[in-house]
């Protein structure tokens, strides 16, 4: 394995070789740390210790190629940041005015109507309203959608005895779940799918914003015409009166967590039960529950890793630090959850970590998420109590982007098992 240093990309040399210390201003000209290099997917977790020990809590870093930010790996700087909104605005407005209009890192940071990306007034109408939507939905009715869903899939590769287990049965899932919640007609879902991957990869990310763009619009249209009891129809419901394109905006949003973060939430938890010895074997002996393993993906690898970003309104001081004002301040979920200054040895029933976020933009489905996830799992296990994770396939490989922790595959083994009985379906409704 590479060392810690070779781990962690920059524009001009390794973390080992610069030459900021501890205290210094982050608004500098000198090399950063590349969250979008493949080197810093395949190893963070080394190169989170090596920043912390060049740098300290406050890591000067770079998003996409030109983009400077940056990273909070201290886990009380991350608090007090998420904690002053007054100060740390998640507004990107200022910002985005210094970026390359072809940087892919644009469109998915920058500004849309919508509580994530607002401030004040902005920010409380839209949070209002993304939270009725959220708590509209029946978490008694997910159980039975999760497994209706999850046994045909499971069906579809249990005979054959291996299967990779993101593009046969989480991905599937997790999409038809976030369909079902907001819905979503399958041939709308799949333009967004597809419009949201491409934001998040980088890859064609302005077609990827226009084909998301158009296919929200067409979801919201259709749920004008026709409410039913769903997300979508709450939100154009709701006191708040949002627009046709305030209501897409939320929409899409809710797309790009309930897909890009359910799926690694699902798919982590996955390969910690299945390739790690402490969860595997207690997991499915039931020493411990699936619970248990998604908490401590939440606190080692979060699904969304790095996000959280805020845009201070001036220059301001925090652990000796100038951070510059109207550059982003990213906060890393994982590096702040593994900060030595907080982080315990036991992290069974331990959920103190910043996985959800804190303060006003606080994750309002995290009972949602968590239920997806638990069941989705349970469902797997339960049908294919002797799963493993496929040695054959070599170690882990992780996607490369500043944000998400994210498998490229999940490979496993199993007896081949008869298909289980399916339930008669019915039209998902809240």
């Amino acid at each position: 394995m590479s060392t810690p240093q070779s781990q962690v990309g920059a524009r001009s040399c390794p973390v080992a070789h610069n030459p900021l210390t501890q205290g210094s201003p982050i608004d500098t000209d000198g090399p950063r740390v590349s969250l979008h290099a493949p080197e810093f997917a395949a190893d963070p977790h080394s190169a989170y210790a090596e920043m912390r020990r060049r740098y300290g809590s406050l890591v000067p870093v770079e998003l996409a190629p030109s983009v400077p930010a940056t990273l909070v790996i201290g886990y009380r700087a991350a608090v007090r940041i998420l904690n002053d909104p007054e100060r740390f605005p998640a507004d990107p407005r200022t910002w985005q005015r210094t970026v390359p209009q072809d940087s892919p890192i644009l469109p998915l940071l920058e500004w849309r109507p919508m509580a994530s990306r607002c401030a004040g007034a902005e920010f409380d109408r839209y949070r209002r309203a993304i939270t009725a939507g959220v708590q509209a939905v029946d978490l008694y009715a997910m159980h039975d959608i999760v497994e209706e869903i999850a046994i045909p899939l499971i069906n579809g590769f249990c005979e054959s005895g291996r299967a990779e287990l993101i593009s046969q049965y989480v991905y599937p899932l997790v999409f038809e779940v976030v369909n079902a919640m907001l819905g979503c007609p399958a041939e709308i879902g799949q333009q967004v799918a597809a419009g949201t991957a491409a934001m998040l990869e980088g890859v064609d990310a302005d077609k990827g914003s226009q084909m998301l763009a158009e296919a929200l619009m067409n979801l919201v249209m259709l749920k004008r015409a026709s409410p039913g009891k769903d997300i979508t129809s709450v939100l154009q419901q709701h006191p708040a009166a949002l627009s046709d394109e305030e209501v897409s905006h939320h929409v899409s949003e809710l797309y790009g967590t309930g897909i890009e973060f359910e799926l690694n939430f699902i798919a982590n938890s996955l390969l910690l039960v299945l390739a790690d010895d402490r969860f595997g074997g207690s997991v499915l002996g039931g020493n411990l529950s699936s619970r248990d393993a998604l908490d401590e993906v939440l606190f080692n690898d979060p699904p969304l890793a790095n996000l959280l970003v805020s845009y201070p309104r001036q220059p301001i001081l925090i652990d000796d630090v100038w951070l510059p004002a109207h550059q982003p301040v990213v906060i890393s979920m994982a590096g702040c959850n593994n900060d030595p200054v907080i982080r315990g040895t036991e992290l069974t029933g331990n959920r103190s970590h910043l996985a959800w976020g804190i303060g006003p933009h606080a994750c309002p489905a995290q009972s949602l998420a968590y239920l997806i996830a638990q069941d989705a799992i349970d469902q797997l296990l339960d049908a294919l109590p002797e799963i493993r994770y496929d040695t054959s396939a070599g170690e882990p490989s992780w996607r490369p982007g500043p944000f998400h922790r994210a498998l490229t595959a999940l490979p496993v083994t199993f007896p081949a098992t008869p298909q289980l009985n399916v339930r008669n379906e019915h039209k998902f409704m809240f």
